[in-house]
């Protein structure tokens, strides 16, 4: 028999209320879900190749003359001497045949430095062309810009300054007679036309031979 003091009474507990949220107390989000709109293209339209990204990097201005066309004499000619891009080919001498080339074209309301830019793709190939074709698109405006990327690419730094060296501190050698070092001498202008001497670079040369260079014979030089 059990007392009421053994009994055990069981008081159930208050149900937990879950706090309520206003509706108006939600915080929007900092980025907002983007709605993009139905693609509505067919598969094949989906696969087919883009059509943009295919500009050419040179940048030919308009050309108004009628009946223009480039003559395929010309252009066999550029073609004849092609530039490759090695190491041993020289692109000062490029541009100076390219430029004999195109010079010989005249044709009214044509600008010569138009049928440059167009020519100038034909005369390379090889590595060059794959330098030219991977310059971004319409970034050659004028045929001076064409130039300058042409020999900055072919022509680095690095070996204008190796060029300018021997220039400066060029001499005689024992065997060779002054035509043949003078020679060898301008070999190495021609190769650097980019060689920038200075007037104190001329005083030098002045001072080594004991006057004026151009004032002495070729004997006493």
């Amino acid at each position: 028999m059990r007392t009421r003091s053994q009994a055990r009474i069981s008081v159930p507990e208050p149900p937990v209320r879950q706090p309520s949220v206003e509706s108006s107390n939600l915080e929007k989000p900092d980025n907002p879900p983007i709605v993009t709109m139905a693609d509505n293209r067919t598969m094949a339209q989906l696969l087919e190749a883009p059509t943009e990204g295919y500009e050419d990097a040179i940048v030919i201005p308009e050309i108004t003359a009628n009946n223009f066309e480039i003559k395929h004499g010309l252009l066999n000619l550029v073609q004849n001497k092609q530039f490759f891009g090695n190491d041993k080919e020289d692109p000062h001498a490029h541009i100076r045949y390219f430029n004999k080339i195109t010079s010989t074209m005249k044709i009214p309301n044509v600008p010569n430095t138009s049928v440059k830019l167009m020519l100038f793709p034909f005369s390379l190939e090889g590595a060059a062309r794959i330098w030219l074709e991977k310059e971004p698109p319409r970034s050659i405006e004028t045929w001076d810009d064409l130039v300058s990327k042409f020999i900055n690419k072919f022509f680095p730094p690095s070996k204008t300054t190796n060029l300018r060296n021997e220039i400066t501190r060029f001499q005689q050698k024992f065997d060779e007679t002054f035509y043949e070092a003078w020679d060898r001498f301008n070999d190495l202008l021609r190769g650097c036309p980019h060689h920038a001497l200075n007037s104190i670079d001329q005083d030098s040369l002045n001072s080594a031979a004991g006057g004026n260079f151009l004032d002495k014979m070729p004997r006493e030089c």
